[in-house]
């Protein structure tokens, strides 16, 4: 399906001075939601309804805010939206059953595509910014029906690496059953394979409480991603070499606890902090490490995708 573009922020637009922003989801009412760095000027900036929406992307170029709706775990009608960043001629990208359950999205911006897990739908998959050639990369069923039944073959998070050729997604298991793993392949199938049976997939992290969403450092080659699972190792954030060495025993690095099911997650590599929401409603701020902590909002809703980016600055003046 193909969109009509909306107008891109203009070049003078581009030019002006920048504000770190956050966006991010409102599950249970339905909401794209925006505030400052601190947690002020919180902003309704799409109001839905009930679709549950889970994932968040943003094109600061052409000046939209894409994400992912749930819709019924049970039916075929998960779907992809788009909008500009102020909400804006809301349109849909990828219509119902063009994907089952979809949950974290990401925009490789080099390619211009699209990547998102789809839950219940057991794939990875991607599609154009307009939402055109819609592709599986990866189907973790071996067979069974959509809608999957086996939480171990669920695919919830997904980060793309595109300069190493390689993306990564979780598959997040029961709850809190120790079965959760994340793995990664080549950007491309490979040749004389498919998405049901290519030969390029690694298991790097396996045992892990439930893990949601990731992103990554590619400098430090370092990958991040959120856990809702059970304490001790769940409900956490956590942080492991993207290129592991075999045999090496070593669990990943938690970096931050006492998450009330920790689920969207965004790094500011440039500023050395991590923005990161849970299902109890709040947004939370640190350091890479870990360190200088903060809630900066609280009983929000069933909070779940979040993304960070820098807008023009008179941005936020807007009514």
């Amino acid at each position: 399906m193909n969109a009509t573009a909306s107008t891109p922020i203009d070049s003078a637009a581009k030019k002006a001075a920048t504000a770190g922003r956050l966006f991010f989801l409102n599950l249970s009412a339905g909401r794209v939601l925006s505030a400052n760095l601190d947690g002020s000027d919180l902003k309704i900036i799409i109001d839905e309804g009930r679709k549950l929406p889970d994932g968040l992307a943003l094109d600061l170029a052409a000046g939209h805010i894409y994400w992912t709706n749930m819709g019924d775990p049970k039916q075929n009608d998960g779907s992809i939206m788009r909008s500009d960043l102020d909400g804006r001629n809301m349109i849909t990208i990828v219509p119902p059953g063009g994907t089952f359950t979809p949950k974290q999205l990401q925009l490789e911006k080099r390619s211009g595509k699209l990547y998102w897990s789809d839950r219940e739908g057991m794939r990875v998959m991607r599609a154009n910014r307009d939402g055109s050639e819609i592709e599986t990369l990866v189907d973790t069923s071996l067979g069974d029906s959509r809608p999957g039944a086996d939480a171990r073959k669920w695919c919830v998070g997904i980060a793309v690496d595109a300069d190493g050729g390689k993306f990564y997604w979780t598959q997040k298991g029961s709850h809190d059953a120790g079965f959760g793993r994340i793995c990664r392949a080549n950007i491309e199938v490979p040749k004389g394979h498919s998405a049901e049976n290519r030969c390029d997939i690694e298991l790097l992290y396996d045992n892990l409480p439930e893990p949601i969403d990731l992103d990554f450092d590619p400098t430090d080659r370092m990958l991040y991603w959120t856990d809702r699972g059970d304490p001790p190792r769940g409900n956490t954030v956590n942080r492991a070499p993207m290129d592991p060495e075999v045999g090496n025993g070593r669990e990943p690095e938690i970096l931050f606890s006492h998450l009330m099911e920790g689920i969207g997650l965004a790094l500011d590599l440039k500023g050395g902090r991590m923005f990161i929401t849970d299902f109890g409603g709040s947004v939370y701020s640190a350091n890479l490490d870990g360190s200088n902590r903060s809630t900066l909002l609280s009983a929000e809703g069933n909070l779940t995708g979040i993304a960070y980016a820098e807008v023009p600055s008179e941005w936020e003046n807007e009514p």
